[in-house]
């Protein structure tokens, strides 16, 4: 899944823990446009949110 959002809020990324859930694939990747997050403690929370959800395979390019 990609997400290229200029204002990457956690409410998209609990969204998107919830398409996992919902979508139920075998293998789940995420990436986001860096410069989408507010600051690095957005980032952080996000990437924990999605550990939550059981996604792994974050990356921010």
């Amino acid at each position: 899944m990609i997400c290229l959002d200029n204002a990457i809020t956690l409410d998209v990324v609990e969204g998107i823990g919830g398409l996992k859930e919902e979508l139920a694939p075998e293998v789940m990747r995420v990436v986001f446009k860096d410069s989408g997050f507010a600051d690095d403690v957005v980032k952080t929370n996000a990437i924990q949110i999605l550990k939550k959800h059981g996604i792994d395979d974050v990356k921010s390019l």
